[in-house]
């Protein structure tokens, strides 16, 4: 697999009214008939918004949405002008081309990289990332039942 020095694509990942304090970024790289995606996530919840007596969170539903606006709207619901899965090929779920691997937090922290050839970078620029409260169960349709949406971020051309 070769990849290119810079990535082609980056979202700048921002915490929404239920988890502000998250950041980071997703980088799309090109690769052989498909993109590497390199997430690096900081300030994670530990716990279910709004109180510190709520159950742990871990780990977090990771998609790619068809909207392109991280417009918060409803804090208590944020980030639906992003609208729902990526889904260019009307899959089922999981096999949408927006379904990602889960985020798994460790003290707030979450790093992830992995190859898909179900999108190229292109394909996806202008595109919204979300984080989601809760894993996808990788079972519920039309999108795994993932919970809130805490984070956004739109992915831009490098």
């Amino acid at each position: 697999m070769i990849l290119t020095k810079k990535p082609f694509a980056k979202a700048n990942i921002v915490g929404g009214s239920l988890a502000p304090g998250i950041t980071g970024t997703v980088n799309f790289y090109s690769a052989h008939n498909g993109t590497l995606v390199v997430a690096e996530i900081y300030n994670l919840p530990k716990t279910v918004p709004p109180t510190s007596n709520s159950a742990p969170i871990n780990p977090f539903g990771f998609h790619i949405h068809e909207g392109n606006t991280c417009e918060q709207g409803n804090p208590s619901d944020p980030f639906q002008a992003a609208m729902g899965h990526y889904n260019p090929a009307n899959m089922p779920h999981p096999i949408h081309a927006g379904d990602m691997p889960v985020l798994i937090g460790n003290n707030g922290y979450a790093f992830l990289a992995f190859y898909t050839d179900r999108f190229t970078p292109g394909q996806v620029v202008g595109r919204a990332v979300i984080i989601h409260q809760n894993p996808d169960d990788f079972r519920s349709q039309p999108a795994g039942n993932a919970g809130k949406r805490l984070a956004c971020g739109i992915i831009k051309r490098v």
